[in-house]
């Protein structure tokens, strides 16, 4: 929602700047997004001065010229060639001086420069009305009637309309704030200011107006209504038009935009219908029949359910009430008599016909929240002046205001200990009222202990005690309130979300348990990486300012930063080396992209050698090892790890995946990598998608007790072909014996000369247990038998007995 800043003003003085009102709004619960300076001219006649035309003659070498000298208030006239038919000696005219920046009405914007034309020197440029924004003249150069001093800045004598447009994010409680009238509501009690409420004349009425009948007064408890004859529909004058832009409001015609103008200072959506459409001048307020076909102005033709209320006449429906105007109801250039209306709907009959069609309006925006039932009257007298003033015209009718049963305001009893105990600070009870009836909310029977609050119907979500303490508290201001040294806090309930900083936290912890250092490495890297590996191709993000020719791009890939590590390490004759990375990479295919990435890296021996064991080179899967603890502390199981077919990082490698979900990579890096970095070593690395493991992460913490009952081995020796991966086999077993089967281990993979070419040998141990009882040798033969069979049928399996 968008707020002017000298619209407000209308209705409370104001000295503060706008970025301390924008400090105020926020601490008040009504949270500014973004604060934006709007001009009425672009650029704000910036440049643009007052100047005096002491000489003007033919220009020597072009005969639609001529050459001026004026006075713009310096200490020597400046040259000016002039291309206007209109331009004379004497005259007071806008001279555009040297760097000034020109805003046309049409066409880009352009800088003045020093410059010779047709060979005569020009300082300058002496201005048409449309060349500086001001109009849409171009007959001629701007003459002034003036007797300002010669040099006098152009915004001395032109409104430009400055103003200041905060960006509210409004939440969906604070329907009384939807407007300029609820905002500055806020700050007149903070300020402790009054408020100046709008004024309108009383205008002659006539008894003769459109019939009105509501049949459905729970949906639309109170309605509005009256006729104006004798209108002009035009465009709107320009304050009008400034005013709605300002705020993101696109000007229409008068009628259309005063009644946006008065929903945007009051918060009471309006809607005028031209009178001649109206048939038999009767307006009906009801629901149409399931399927009913209505199409709105978006030309679009829409079905309308039973609780859809619309506003209709004697004929048909005309419009969705407080949500869409119908095609054929509305204001045109024709229109001479207008119905206006102005209703309170009932906001769950309005959002559920918003959900329903999927619309979204400015005017439902207002309705969903809750409007001020008391507003209606005022709002229709406030746009009928507006309408008379502008458009011209008379009221043609009685104000008519159909409200059978008022909304009473909410009568709550308060107690003052409950504001001291909520807030945590004692607050005077005098203070405590008076904020409340800063607020409009009235009190009455106060004692030292208690008072009655009595809530206007436009503060509809204040219905409980705590309602009013919030208001309070908003008001008082929370940062106001003292906090001690020792303040705790706490949850009696878990929260299932996954916070992924935490999950993060978990992570390093466990990496760091399995020997891992954690880096930081520069998101900026080397473009020339980037030539010679090629990462990130026509997506690379580069910086339009680099601070040095080896700093001038965003990382498409955590490789190039990562690898600068380990080559830095290596060199340093730190050859065993483990280590991982939480951190973005950068790609713009279409639009600026951001990714997460956790990496991690392994070389070197896994173990040193010593006089018991020998040495043992790192290998893929002891990277695969820890990558699978890290995501067993994100809570994720069962993940599927299937082989690369190619990739332009890995000479080999695996993909992983959950739930048919790519979690990442791992592999060894190509040799041609690891030669661009001068490392000579294999280096083994995993690219794991941060993003998607939060997303697959879970809370849940499972476990089993340690069986009472011993574990059996039984060892097996399977000869299959080479396509076969130990995962089918696992799968297969897995599959048939889900009951005793606890897990499976390959302890020996043989492929030679001692078995058929094209085979190989997988030597694995079965850990069969069951939980209730000690399994005997028959159970553990048959088990065993199963699986035999299992894979001799669909593996073509050679056991070696």
């Amino acid at each position: 929602m968008k707020i002017s800043y000298n619209w407000l003003r209308e209705f409370i003085e104001l000295t503060e700047t706008p970025d301390q009102i924008s400090a105020v709004l926020t601490e008040t619960g009504l949270e500014v997004e973004g604060l934006e300076k709007v001009e009425k001219i672009q650029g704000g006649f910036a440049g643009l001065v007052v100047g005096e035309i002491l000489t003007c003659t033919k220009h020597p070498n072009a005969d639609k010229l001529s050459v001026t000298t004026v006075d713009i208030g310096t200490d020597h006239p400046s040259p000016i060639v002039c291309g206007a038919p209109n331009v004379a000696i004497g005259q007071k005219v806008i001279v555009a001086t040297v760097s000034a920046k020109l805003y046309p009405i049409s066409g880009d914007p352009f800088v003045i420069k020093k410059a010779k034309i047709r060979g005569e020197l020009s300082e300058g440029m002496i201005c048409a009305e449309d060349e500086i924004g001001l109009g849409t003249g171009h007959d001629g150069i701007m003459v002034l009637a003036t007797e300002a001093p010669n040099g006098t800045p152009v915004s001395d004598l032109f409104d430009n309309g400055e103003d200041f447009i905060f960006e509210i994010g409004l939440t969906p409680n604070r329907g009384d704030a939807t407007s300029h009238l609820g905002t500055a509501r806020d700050l007149a009690a903070y300020y402790q200011r009054p408020i100046n409420m709008p004024s309108f004349k009383e205008v002659e009425q006539k008894t003769a107006g459109t019939k009105i009948f509501v049949e459905n007064s729970e949906a639309c408890p109170r309605y509005s209504g009256v006729n104006i004859s004798g209108i002009k529909v035009e465009p709107s004058p320009e304050w009008l038009q400034f005013r709605l832009r300002a705020i993101g409001q696109e000007p229409i015609n008068n009628i259309v935009d005063i009644t946006n103008y008065v929903m945007h200072h009051l918060g009471q959506p309006l809607h005028a219908f031209d009178a001649s459409k109206i048939k038999e001048n009767t307006i009906i307020v009801k629901t149409l029949s399931e399927g009913t076909k209505f199409t709105t102005l978006d030309e679009k033709e829409r079905k309308l359910h039973p609780n859809d209320l619309m506003i209709c006449d004697a004929e048909k429906g005309m419009c969705m009430a407080g949500v869409f105007g119908g095609l054929h109801s509305g204001v045109s250039d024709s229109t001479q008599t207008i119905f206006l209306e102005s209703a309170y709907f009932h906001a769950d009959w309005v959002r559920g016909t918003t959900t329903r069609h999927s619309l979204s309006t400015d005017a439902a925006f207002r309705f969903e929240r809750g409007t001020d039932p008391e507003m209606t009257l005022i709002a229709l007298q406030f746009a009928a002046n507006m309408i008379l003033d502008i458009a011209g015209g008379q009221i043609a009718s009685n104000y008519q205001d159909i409200y059978p049963h008022p909304i009473r305001p909410v009568q709550i009893i308060s107690k003052f200990d409950t504001y001291h105990r909520l807030i945590g600070e004692t607050l005077p009870n005098e203070r405590i009222i008076t904020i409340l009836n800063d607020l409009d909310i009235r009190t009455k029977e106060v004692t030292h202990e208690t008072f009655t609050a009595v809530v206007p119907p436009f503060r509809s979500e204040v219905t409980r005690e705590a309602d009013l303490v919030e208001e309070v508290l908003r008001i008082y201001g929370i940062n106001n309130i003292s906090i001690d040294d020792h303040f705790s806090t706490g949850y009696l309930a878990e929260f299932k979300e996954i916070e992924p900083y935490k999950l993060q936290e978990s992570i390093s912890i466990g990496l760091a348990g399995k020997g891992f250092h954690e880096m930081i490495t520069n998101s900026i890297t080397n473009m020339a990486y980037e030539t010679k590996m090629g990462f990130g191709g026509e997506h690379t993000v580069s910086l339009l300012n680099p601070s040095s020719v080896d700093l001038n791009i965003m990382r498409p890939s955590m490789l190039y930063t990562g690898l600068e590590s380990l080559r830095y390490n290596i060199n340093r004759k730190q050859n065993e080396l483990k280590y991982f990375e939480f951190g973005k990479t950068y790609h713009k295919p279409m639009q600026y992209q951001e990714k997460q990435h956790l990496m991690l890296y392994q070389t070197g021996k896994k173990q040193a050698g010593s006089w018991l064991e020998g040495t043992i080179d790192t290998s893929i899967y002891h990277l695969l090892e820890s990558v699978y603890q890290a995501l067993e502390l994100a809570g994720i199981n069962s993940t599927i790890t299937e082989p690369l077919t190619e990739d332009p990082n890995y000479e080999y490698g695996l993909s992983i995946s959950f739930n048919r979900k790519l979690l990442g990579t791992i592999g060894k890096l190509k040799n041609e990598i690891c030669s661009h970095y001068q490392i000579d070593q294999d280096i083994f690395s995993a690219d794991l998608n941060w993003d998607a493991i939060v997303a697959s992460a879970s809370r849940e913490q499972y476990y089993k007790p340690i069986s009472k009952f011993p574990e059996v081995k039984r060892d097996l020796s399977l000869v299959l072909d080479k396509r076969v991966t130990y995962k089918e086999v696992q799968d297969i077993a897995f599959k048939q014996e889900r009951k005793l089967l606890n897990r499976m281990n390959v302890f020996n993979v043989y492929e030679g000369d001692k078995i058929e070419k094209g085979k190989k040998a997988y030597a694995i141990t079965f850990y069969l247990q069951d939980n209730t009882k000690t399994l005997n040798d028959k159970q553990i033969d048959k088990t065993m038998s199963r699986l035999m069979s299992l894979f001799e049928n669909e593996l073509n399996a050679i056991i070696r007995r």
